[in-house]
């Protein structure tokens, strides 16, 4: 005996297997965003830190150049 399926079992077939390509390209989606996110923040807190340690040291080119990476990195997020 054959094992041919019929037209509409193999339509259903491939339904369900697009439904699962679709499940994990959406969880692909998400977890990118995560790292994106978690980038975003990790490089905010680094130029935060290397802000306030140019005021501290009263290094006023330092403070200018990492403000303006700061100010560039918010707008780039937005």
């Amino acid at each position: 005996m054959n094992n041919e399926k019929s037209y509409t079992e193999m339509m259903k077939s491939l339904a369900r297997k697009k439904k699962v390509i679709d499940t994990v390209s959406m969880l692909d989606v998400y977890i990118e965003m995560v790292i994106d996110e978690s980038l975003f923040k990790r490089q905010k807190e680094l130029l935060e830190t290397n802000i306030n340690t140019a005021l501290d040291q009263r290094d006023e080119i330092a403070f200018y150049e990492l403000s303006a990476q700061y100010q560039s990195l918010l707008q780039t997020s937005t």
